[in-house]
């Protein structure tokens, strides 16, 4: 994988003490869906100014590193609710601190903090219109687009206030909402972006169970909760006292138009293998695409005399699919093993200073190195999740060559890249992508510099996803097939506003 991050992770608890350092907790489970920035906000009653407030604490950096002061939790961050958000920008500049969420604001509503994962496809549209009415922005992220529909809605309720500001958009978006008196739980129509609920205190005899959402499970299980189920696509369920001493909550469905498509590289790439997304587990879906790629892709066949070819994976996300297939490619009659040929460095930060070198070749080097003893020689069969740009994928080539690897063939557990997506990956441009510049995937190969490559086909991965789940799902496979499930704006949704 190369050139495509992961998108936000978003958090919310209610109804227990030290909400904030459960959230903290769950943030460093979420920390892989983006590391620019983080945030947590509260929400808790001044006893001074006699009324509810929501503190909060955010910045650019890691969970780790932002919340490096322990007495933040017990000066700033009080109450029993809590929301929380580690950020990758797929939309809005990266290094405006504006856009570090969750976002808050103070309207006639009560005080309301959104911490949002996804892209709004039709953000410029509904950014143009505001600006028109003299709409005065803090950010240049989507996210506060919602803030301000909310804002503005004329009804009475709050919560008739959210349903009408969703009313106005689309695109991908799953929501932790917090205001004074709730914790807010969405998913877009098409269920786009991933969001489920647990549950605390289980096994407590006190029935005032505390709730949670996260964008994945592996949450949950950093703070002991116990996985209920998936907010449904277009499910607004509002989290509150009364729903938390009854176990029973108000649950709302926003209309859709266009079915549900919930996005397929949450499962390719961007999920943890220990998460359940969508109601199944990550490691049990990529083996599924490891064994898939084995039937339209196998290892080189070899005489009986020569060593067996050996299969490695690029760390980490791609580790779960290798094992899936290399194991078929042996129950198919293939010989080949797997090996661990390249080591990942886990502590290279995001940017740093590459003097005389190559910056990007000199960032693949930090993040990785192959095992030269091992590959010496050898037949080497190369398994990535995915090709964006190529980039990567091509110096790991170079490196593997250096490593005087006797062959190098590349297979990819998903299809060909075709196009951007629009509601919440950050993928280039089509531009940009390689599929592009390129003919075929022939072509592809020879500038990878390899003696074969060959991707998962379209019906393949559907395919093996369908296999891997127990209950039927629909799924977004727009950035594969060009067929995007919800309209996108001209110009691209993802336009930077800065």
């Amino acid at each position: 994988m190369d050139s495509v991050q992961d998108h936000c992770g978003v958090f919310g608890i209610f109804n227990i003490p030290d909400a904030a350092r459960l959230t903290y907790f769950g943030l460093h489970a979420l920390q892989h869906r983006g590391q620019e920035s983080c945030g947590i906000v509260t929400s808790t009653y001044d006893e001074h100014r006699q009324r509810r407030i929501m503190p909060a604490a955010k910045d650019f950096g890691l969970v780790l590193d932002v919340f490096a002061d322990p007495s933040i939790f017990d000066r700033v961050l009080l109450g029993d609710a809590a929301i929380g958000h580690t950020r990758y920008s797929t939309s809005g500049s990266s290094v405006n601190r504006a856009n570090i969420q969750p976002l808050r604001v103070q309207y006639r509503g009560g005080n309301l903090a959104l911490a949002h994962n996804g892209n709004l496809s039709n953000a410029r549209e509904l950014r143009r219109a505001f600006s028109e009415r003299g709409t005065l922005f803090q950010s240049t992220s989507d996210t506060e687009l919602i803030l301000h529909l909310i804002a503005q809605s004329r009804r009475e309720k709050q919560l008739d206030q959210i349903i009408d500001a969703l009313a106005q958009v689309e695109g991908g978006y799953a929501l932790a909402i917090l205001t004074d008196d709730s914790l807010v739980a969405i998913r877009d129509p098409n269920g786009f972006r991933p969001l489920a609920l647990g549950r605390l205190n289980i096994d407590d005899p006190d029935p005032r169970s505390a709730y949670c959402v996260a964008s994945e499970t592996c949450a949950f299980d950093m703070i002991g909760a116990t996985y209920v189920r998936d907010i449904e696509p277009g499910e607004i369920l509002v989290i509150d006292r009364e729903g938390c001493k009854r176990g029973i909550f108000n649950s709302t469905k926003l209309s859709g138009r266009h079915g549900i498509s919930q996005c397929i590289f949450e499962y390719i790439y961007f999920s943890r293998p220990d998460s359940l997304i969508y109601g199944e587990m990550v490691d049990k879906v990529r083996r599924k695409f490891g064994k898939q790629l084995a039937h339209d892709a196998p290892v080189p066949r070899v005489p009986a005399e020569e060593k067996a070819p050996i299969v490695i994976s690029v760390p980490d996300s791609s580790n779960t699919a290798t094992l899936g297939y290399v194991s078929e490619c042996q129950k198919l009659g293939y010989r080949c093993r797997y090996e661990i040929g390249l080591i990942r460095n886990h502590y290279v930060g995001r940017t740093f200073i590459a003097p005389g070198q190559d910056k990007r070749e000199m960032r693949v080097r930090c993040k990785f190195n192959t095992v030269g003893g091992l590959l010496k020689g050898r037949i080497v069969v190369v398994v990535d999740d995915s090709i964006v740009r190529g980039t990567t994928a091509r110096l790991l080539v170079k490196m593997i060559r250096e490593a005087k690897a006797k062959e190098v063939h590349f297979r990819v557990a998903s299809p060909t890249v075709l196009s951007p997506c629009f509601y919440g990956m950050d993928f280039p441009s089509k531009e940009e992508l390689l599929s592009s510049k390129f003919d075929d995937v022939e072509t592809i190969g020879k500038w990878l510099g390899v003696d074969s490559l060959a991707y998962l086909s379209v019906d393949g991965l559907m395919k093996a996803v369908q296999a891997a789940n127990d209950s039927p799902h629909s799924y977004c496979n727009a950035c594969f097939t060009g067929n995007y499930p919800v309209p996108i704006e001209a110009c691209a949704a993802k336009e930077e506003y800065d």
